[in-house]
This record gives C-alpha cells, structure tokens and sequence, in this order.
C-alpha cells in the first residue's frame, strides 16, 4: 500500500513538472556547423530523454557481446551440476531400492558431471559397496580423505571396510584418527571403547568414558553407569591381589550404581571381610530389592562371619521377605535350608515354585532334597529328568553368548555393559534341550495281551502284572510261535496288583484283526524315566519284548 501512495505521488510529481514545464515560454537553440535549430524546450527535454535511453541500450548491447562467452560458460556449469545432481539422488535412489546396474550408471554420470562433488565420491563408495567391489570402495573412502569436509565420513567408510574384513588392528588405528579428528563422532569413540574393554585397558576406557561425557557424546547417567562397570571390573581383578584398592573400587562403583548386583557382591563380600556385616548387608539389600540375584543372596548368607547354618538360614529369610514370592529368594532360602538340614523348609519354598512353573535349578534342588533327606536316589533322578525338561533359569546373557559369571563387555563385540540377568531369548518358547527318549518307554504300547492294572509307586508310575500261567494248548502253525524266552525273576508281590492267571498271548498266523492295544492309564504327573544300571527294579512279565534303550539306561 505504500509503495502504491509513493508511486502515485511521483507519477504526480512529474505531470505537475511536466505541465509547469509546458506553460512556461522560452526557446532552445543550437548552432552547429553552421546551422541554427531552434526547438522549444519542452521538445529538447524530450529528445535528451529519447538520446540517454538510445545510449544506454547501445552500451548494454555492447556489454551483453563482451560477456556472452563467460554467460554460455555460466549456463553450461549449471547445466552439468544439474545433471550431476540428478544423477547423484536417482544413483542414492537405485542403491535404495538394491538396483545395482541403475546405480553404476548414475555413478558414471555423477562422476561426469560433479566430479569434484563430495556426494558423488559417497555415491561411487556406496555402489562399489553394493557390487562387493571392496577395494573400489576403499579407493573412493581414501579419495575423501583429500576434503576435510568428507574427511570424518572417509574414515567412517574404512572403519567399516576393514570391521567387514576381520583387520581389528586397521579399524582400532582408524577409529582413534577418527577421535581426535572429531571427538564428537559417537561411532568413533565407541569403537575405541570396545576396543579397550576388549583388551582389558580399563583406565583407558574410564579415560575414554570422561571424554564422551565431554564432548556430550552420551548423557550424565550413562556416563555414570559406564564408569560403575569399569570400576567393577577393575575391582573384580583386584579383589585376590589388593583387597583394600579393590573395595575402594567396588564402593565407589555401588556409589555411582546402586543396582548393579557385581559391584554390589563385591563391595558387600569386601565389608564382610572386614567384619563389617551392618554395611555388607545394607549395600546388598539395596540392590536386591532392584534385582535378586543368587550372588546377593550367598554373599548376604556370608556377610556375618562365625554364623552357623541356621543363622544364614534365618538371615537368607529375611533377605527374601524384602522382594515376597520371588523365585530367586524362594531359591536362596532353599538353598540355604537344604545347608542347615532344614528340609522341609526348602521344601516349602520350592513347592511355590515347582507347582506352578518348574525351572531347572528348582528341580536340581528338589532331587538334592530327596537325596539328602531319606537317600531316596530314585525320586533324586526323577527330579533330575524332570529338570532336562524344564524352563531355564536367568543367566547372564549378551548378544546371544550365555555365561556363568558377570563380565563387564560382551566377548563378541567389546560392549560395554552387554551383560543382562534374563532368560536366554532362544530359551523363551522353552527348554533347548528334549531328552525324548525319558518319554519312549511310557509311549510305546506293549503287546497285545489282558490289560493288566496299574499301581503308583515312587519314583514313577510302573505297570506290575503277577506271573503268567501256563498256556492251554492251541493248534497253532509253529512258524507263529516265537521261542521260549528265559524265565524271569518272579517280581514283587503287591497287594493290588494280585489278579487271576492270565495265559501268555499267543499271536495266531491266520488273524487278520489284531485285539486292540490298551490305552495307557494316566499316572502322576511326573515324568517318568527308564530304570538306571544300579536299580533292576521289577523285571517284565516273560511276554513282554525287550524295551528300547533309553537316555538314562535301562
């Protein structure tokens, strides 16, 4: 709107001019050559005009004809990096999409028109990537290199180069130029901190956790928990060697994090050593009430030197009221109850467990129960079959490597605190482990013969038949007779199991209709295993054939 008022006052401005130059009298001439022009002086203002726009359109057409050659060279320039950028996003395109022909002839056109271009180098690295043309790829990463713009992503490129092809001493060398070239290229100062937890440099990895926090590569708490697993480490190795350092380390680490069960079990097994129970079990229990563990559970059993069994038993059970029906405290009571000779102690705790979800440690126990308690080996190696089968316990676990201790990196990528407390993730849908054949005995149906009755006896449900009498006399062929047998040991007498004499069967050769098989009688839900080398058991009756082997014997 402005602009409008201001274009309007001007066009006045001049038509006020103009008029008042019209109204006033007077003339203009010019002699020239001998010749007079008169002309009045509106007309001369006129032809003055007339001449300076003639003039200036004379000299821009002299200047457009002097810089014609350096505009056709401006056109041209952008004409090629026009095609060069189009060449370059539909070859990032075509790698995309996994197109590697459309990629290689972008690549070529990139490489034409935008040579010097820092997306075409990444365009050419990137299709030698995708042909698996690896020393093309480091050919064009090395070309960054020169441009200290492409120079980080240069690096990064043969970082990756030499990780793809296992030169650990290539990528360490690259990582660290990487560093100090940009201390905040979180990739590298990752890679050198897996490189030295890998070696076991655990001052340089603190060095190197202080310089990410610095560069604000990672945040305050993540600093901190790296540093509590460094310091961990370094007092789990010290603890033999220099108790004192050790503890020093292991306080400092719980200090910073409070959760972590390895610092806590060493600083907690440090104070105990020092005879100072009160802060031992105050540092333990702060961590199991985050995460319980069976460490935390033996080095608070332990905290108090000179206790007896029943001591840590009762110490055990108050450790396990802070965290109620956990597993692992039902575990650690029963652990320590199964120490003091308290059975059914540990009986009741693993019952809560057992009954609704058996774990293998659950029932390693209770087979250690029946051993301990009445000698009962039969119902020992029960539980012991049943544990194959069971769920798994938590482990330590990281990038798919289980291990029975806590390591501060994974051994498989130099990690930093990889290590989780959980279930194996191949172990969710179930136990790895199928011992099939504890079953094949219980599955397979016997011969045809009079179903016979089936009794419950410990350790396992066992099918008892009393000695079979002599046949009649049947005019039968005497290919269809099978020969006689050895005549077994007659097997113990029970009261249940007594039933008149049943003849043994006979198959007859012309029968096509065989009698049905008996259906298996369900039993106690246990599971059932074949009879070992040392236990004979009750001997089958003189029909029965002779049972495949099982995966206990028998």
């Amino acid at each position: 709107m402005i602009r409008v008022i201001l274009f309007l006052v001007l066009l006045a401005a001049l038509g006020f001019g103009a008029a008042w130059i019209a109204d006033q009298p007077g003339s203009v001439s010019i002699l020239w050559l001998g010749r007079r022009i008169e002309f009045e002086v509106l007309t001369g203002l006129v032809a003055l005009l007339i001449g300076a726009i003639l003039v200036m359109a004379v000299i821009g057409l002299l200047r457009w004809l002097v810089a014609s050659p350096a505009m056709a060279a401006r056109a041209l320039r952008r004409r090629r990096h026009r095609k060069g950028t189009e060449a370059v996003s539909r070859g990032i395109i075509a790698i995309g999409a996994g197109d590697r022909r459309t990629a290689e002839r972008h690549a070529a056109d990139a490489e034409k028109y935008a040579p010097d271009q820092p997306l075409t180098l990444l365009l050419k690295a990137q299709t030698a990537q995708l042909a698996g043309d690896r020393p093309g790829a480091e050919q064009a990463f090395r070309a960054m290199l020169d441009a200290q713009e492409t120079r980080l992503l240069g690096l990064r490129g043969l970082y990756v180069e030499a990780q793809r092809r296992a030169d650990a001493g290539a990528a360490r060398a690259i990582a660290e130029e990487a560093v100090a070239e940009s201390p905040s290229a979180g990739w590298a100062a990752q890679a050198v901190l897996e490189n030295q937890t890998l070696g076991g440099d655990w001052d340089g990895a603190l060095a190197s956790i202080e310089k990410q926090y610095a560069a604000r590569v990672i945040d305050k708490e993540q600093a901190k928990r790296r540093r509590a697993v460094l310091l961990t480490a370094k007092a789990v190795a010290l603890e033999d060697r220099d108790p004192a350092a050790a503890k020093a380390l292991a306080i400092e680490a719980h200090g910073l994090a409070p959760t972590l069960v390895p610092a806590a079990v060493v600083a907690g097994r440090l104070y105990a050593a020092d005879g100072d129970a009160r802060k031992a079990s105050r540092v333990i229990e702060a961590a199991w009430k985050a995460t319980p563990h069976p460490d935390l559970a033996e080095a608070y059993a332990h905290a108090r030197r000179g206790d007896s069994r029943l001591d840590e038993l009762k110490r055990v059970e108050y450790l396990a009221r802070l965290v109620p029906s956990h597993p692992e405290g039902l575990m650690a009571v029963a652990r320590a109850a199964i120490d003091a000779g308290e059975f059914d102690v540990a009986r009741r705790a693993l019952d809560e467990i057992t009954t609704e979800r058996p774990t293998q440690r659950a029932c390693l126990l209770q087979a250690e129960i029946s051993a301990k308690e009445h000698g009962d080996h039969g119902r020992a190696r029960e539980w012991m079959a049943r544990a194959l089968r069971a769920a798994r316990d938590p482990v330590w676990t990281a990038d798919g490597q289980a291990s029975d201790v806590w390591l501060p990196a994974s051994p498989v990528t130099g990690r930093l605190d990889a290590f989780e407390w959980k279930v194996p993730v191949a172990e969710i849908g179930g136990p790895v482990l199928q011992v099939d054949d504890v079953l094949a005995d219980h599955h397979e149906a016997e011969q045809p013969a009079a179903p016979t009755p089936v009794i419950d006896m410990a350790p396992a449900a066992i099918e008892l038949a009393p000695d079979p009498a002599p046949a009649p006399p049947q005019p039968v062929p005497a290919e269809a007779v099978k020969p006689p047998e050895p005549e077994p040991a007659p097997p113990p007498q029970v009261e249940a199991a007594v039933q008149p004499p049943v003849p043994p069967p006979v198959e007859p050769a012309n029968d096509p209709a065989p009698p049905p098989r008996p259906k298996v009688v369900p039993t106690e839900t246990v599971f059932p295993m074949a009879r070992p080398p040392d236990d004979p058991g009750p001997d089958a009756p003189a029909s029965a054939p002779p049972r495949r082997s099982s995966f206990f014997g028998g």
